[in-house]
């Protein structure tokens, strides 16, 4: 039977058999080439010199040391499409219930629907572990493909700093999305469940 539309189509081709699974350190080669490749043509990352996989491995253990969701998506074939993470929004502990999310999609494998699954996904298990907001930093108000990704899942509009990184020879804004997860603000957290024992007071000496 042809395939008709071009929705239908786009199921058959955009998006692949792909297994959203826990990032392993196996994958890290994986994700230190799609993430250099990122760093050097594109604007989702306001570094200007690819980390090596050293430096890539350090990251990856500083994300999930603390319990902090990483997961990539990966092909019939064992190939990773992508790789998606949400880490600490900032590092002072009165923000540890806000994160920050990542994804980067392998450049061979863009629009697909593949950062969409990703998403969906990372959005699941950050709610369930406890946390209240992901904020999403998109680098350039050009970038629209992440900007209507992340309105569709729920993000709203929140601000933009205006021509506040330099790269490829232009300013570019930086974007900031946020969605609420769980009960939000409308509810207080359970301190003594994670991710409020990312923090404990401090014991004053006597």
């Amino acid at each position: 039977m042809p395939i008709t539309g071009r929705r239908n189509i786009c199921k058959v081709i955009c998006m692949p058999p792909v297994e959203i699974r826990d990032a392993a350190l196996s994958d890290v080669p994986a994700i230190t080439a799609i993430y250099r490749h990122a760093v050097l043509h594109g604007t989702a990352s306001f570094e200007l010199d690819p980390p090596d996989e050293a430096e890539m491995r350090n990251r990856f253990e500083a994300v999930r040391g603390p319990g902090f969701p990483y997961i990539v998506a990966e092909t019939d074939g064992g190939r990773i499409a992508g790789y998606a993470y949400a880490n600490a929004f900032r590092a002072r502990p009165a923000y540890r219930w806000s994160i920050e999310n990542s994804v980067y999609i392998d450049s061979e494998m863009q629009g697909r629907g593949i950062g969409r699954a990703l998403m969906v996904e990372l959005l699941a298990r950050a709610e369930t572990l406890g946390f209240r907001q992901m904020i999403a930093v998109i680098g350039g108000s050009s970038h629209k493909a992440s900007i209507r990704l992340h309105e569709s899942l729920g993000f709203e509009m929140i601000g933009t700093f205006k021509g506040s990184g330099f790269k490829f020879g232009r300013w570019l804004d930086t974007v900031l999305m946020q969605r609420a997860l769980g009960d939000g603000e409308d509810t207080l957290p359970d301190e003594n469940a994670f991710p409020g024992t990312l923090y404990r007071p401090k014991t004053e000496s006597v």
